[in-house]
């Protein structure tokens, strides 16, 4: 075989392997479910370090809500996505795409009880409208797809109307509800019973008890690309630069 057409083929090998991709935009396209393929069922945020599951509401249309609908209080499930606090928690725990695993809810950070008399509601630290730090919901929906919250930071209306009302851009993502979704984080005040959630309809954070039934997003700490290739993938790399070496050694003795 030609050199030519060895490095061909390793080129091809590392882009199957998912090796290749740009690294300039905020949202980078992460396993894609055909090889080489553009349909991503995951975006890495290049700014946030996080990757969010393309589906923000793919516990419904894998069939895990139709699978597993019932239960009671935290560990309820609606086959329409909706799940108590505990069952969103486990379902992201469980989750597996494309081979990886270590998937989780969106973390709030709980400042102590800031807003939570509604004092400053419009643009409280994390019990409010129009927060774009302490939360990772909140951080996708203000500074990486550019929405707007229900309320500015003076507390007047910004226009927000049915049927979408402040979700007005989704971005590469599908299935991404105009309501509620839930955090991983209790609410420190009352850990036993709350939990924080975040409003993709008006753009507000709050908490509520975890027996109320909110839409799960998986998110995943850092880049997926990172994962360990598979050992039959690595030994797929090796033999192509192993067959390089044999036609550089065959070069040199022609």
């Amino acid at each position: 075989m030609k050199k030519q057409q060895l490095l061909s083929v390793l080129s091809a090998g590392l882009l199957t392997l998912g090796m290749a991709g740009s690294a300039d935009a905020a949202l980078v396209g992460r396993l894609p479910a055909t090889t080489g393929g553009t349909d991503y069922q995951a975006y890495y945020d290049t700014v946030a370090n996080l990757t969010w599951l393309a589906d923000a509401n793919y516990a419904a249309t894998s069939g895990y809500a139709t699978a597993n609908a019932g239960g009671l209080g935290y560990n309820r499930i609606n086959a329409n996505g909706r799940m108590g606090w505990q069952a969103a928690n486990a379902w992201a725990a469980q989750l597996t795409v494309s081979g990886v695993s270590g998937w989780r809810l969106p973390d709030t950070i709980d400042v102590g009880n800031d807003g939570a008399t509604f004092t400053n509601f419009y643009q409280g630290v994390d019990y409010a409208y129009n927060i774009t730090t302490h939360s990772e919901l909140s951080n996708m929906f203000f500074n990486v797809l550019g929405n707007k919250s229900y309320y500015d930071t003076s507390g007047a209306q910004t226009g927000c109307t049915f049927p979408d009302y402040c979700l007005t851009n989704t971005g590469l993502f599908s299935n991404l509800q105009s309501s509620d979704y839930w955090s991983a984080t209790e609410y420190a005040p009352d850990n036993i019973t709350s939990a924080w959630f975040f409003s993709m309809s008006s753009g507000s954070q709050i908490r509520n008890v975890k027996n109320k039934m909110f839409y799960g997003w998986a998110v995943q700490s850092g880049d997926v690309s990172a994962v360990p290739v598979p050992a039959a993938a690595w030994l797929f790399g090796s033999g192509l630069l192993g067959l390089i070496g044999v036609a550089r050694r065959k070069s040199t003795n022609l």
